[in-house]
């Protein structure tokens, strides 16, 4: 059978056509019909969302009324329902917290099978894409021209023409699929590692909040043991807060009554600690005051190292200074400087939100000693209930420091 220029030209149409028609099919994109198991999980995250939301809105209320208590007038009821709030307050905040691990947690998982099944897949496509080039620089690359005339007949010559076609476009899909394996595959590690590091952090706020309802569990028992229950123990308590700390103010500010003894040495006797109760102070304590220019410093910066007992609650204990301590090792912990576990979870914080020393004793002699050496003064101060808050204080040498030591006698 011989070819005309006409029936050539007619080939190439039909071929052009079929190619045409064949890029058309593959190029389309069918929308994939939604599984069981995919509605299934979406009701799942659903659920799970609007569980979060419920505990988020009672953690928002229960916040509102911590607020509202602690803004009415204070007595013991009130003080253990604001205990309370704050006790359900960090159980929600440990429940939201779980919660949202155990959903990240459930996302790290399907990002794992997808990184999984991401790698299975780049490796078979790079196998597929080897062969190939394996086989392209065996036989080299076919050319359409190369077909028409190479070929027996028009049916071979669209036969070949066709499976051509296939092969070409097998190589582009494997090409893109490689490409976009790869793409998906470093997302998805970017995906992973931000996964991790938020459930790292959770549940380092998921420790806090385990430690913070440990805390307010520690202050409600606390609280009932100091007051023993009663109203009338716990308004004391409150008195007892207010004109000592009116009286620590005043005698930092300089309102004392004080007498001049003369000069002392760091280590010199100075005063005794007062066994049990005394003048604005329901017991046996030592309240140390650092200060320069009127204003309180914090005693741990200046004093030194030393064993301890740590009653506090929770206030650190890190002394880095060189001065030795007034009294004897080892050091019972009551209460620290500045914002202290006792402000802010206990009744104290009703009466003062800093804490301008720190309150300490020992189970050795009750000798008070100078920290540094100076020039000793004996002073009171007016509490209240006509009594006189007696304490001393000594003006050192170096460094323009003031060093009060109250709650003794001289």
């Amino acid at each position: 059978m011989k070819f005309t220029f006409r029936h050539i030209l007619s080939s190439f149409f039909l071929a052009f056509l079929f190619i045409f028609v064949a890029n058309s099919v593959m190029g389309q994109t069918l929308t994939p019909t939604p599984t069981e198991e995919q509605e299934n999980k979406d009701d799942d995250e659903k659920d799970k969302q609007s569980n979060l939301e419920d505990i988020q809105k009672k953690i928002s209320e229960y916040e509102k009324k911590v607020t509202e208590l602690q803004n009415e007038a204070k007595s013991l009821s009130s003080q253990i329902q604001i205990v309370d709030s704050q006790i359900s307050l960090a159980e929600l905040r440990i429940q939201e917290t779980e919660e949202k691990l155990d959903n990240l947690q459930k996302d790290i998982d399907i990002t794992e099978d997808k990184i999984y099944n991401l790698e299975g897949n780049l490796e078979g496509i790079s196998k597929a894409l080897l062969n190939r080039i394996v086989g392209s620089y065996k036989y080299g690359e076919v050319e359409p021209w190369e077909v028409l005339f190479t070929s027996k007949n028009i049916e071979d010559f669209f036969t070949r023409i066709k499976y051509l076609k296939i092969v070409q476009h097998y190589d582009q899909k494997n090409m893109l699929e490689a490409e976009q394996s790869k793409v998906s595959y470093a997302n998805q590690q970017d995906i992973l590692v931000e996964k991790q590091e938020e459930a790292e952090a959770l549940h380092d706020q998921l420790d806090s909040y385990n430690q913070q309802l440990e805390t307010e569990r520690a202050a409600k028992d606390h609280l009932l043991a100091e007051t023993r229950g009663s109203e009338v123990v716990y308004q004391g308590l409150l008195a007892e807060a207010r004109a000592e700390y009116a009286s620590i103010q005043g005698i930092i500010a300089g309102r004392g009554t004080e007498v001049k003894v003369g000069s002392v040495s760091e280590g010199d006797r100075i005063a005794s600690i007062i066994q049990g109760a005394s003048c604005n102070s329901s017991g046996t304590h030592l309240h140390f005051i650092v200060s320069s220019g009127g204003s309180s410093r914090n005693p741990l910066s200046y004093l030194s190292s030393i064993s301890h007992v740590n009653y506090t609650g929770g206030d650190p204990f890190n002394p880095s200074g060189s001065w030795r301590w007034p009294i004897a090792e080892t050091i019972q912990y009551n209460q620290g400087y500045g914002e202290t576990w006792a402000v802010r979870n206990t009744w104290v914080g009703s009466v003062y939100r800093f804490h301008d020393g720190i309150d300490i004793g020992t189970n050795g002699s009750q000798t008070v000693r100078a920290v540094k050496d100076g020039a000793l003064y004996q002073g009171s101060y007016a509490g209240s209930g006509g009594c006189r808050l007696r304490y001393v204080r000594v003006a050192h040498d170096e460094g323009g420091y003031d060093t009060f030591y109250l709650h003794v006698n001289y």
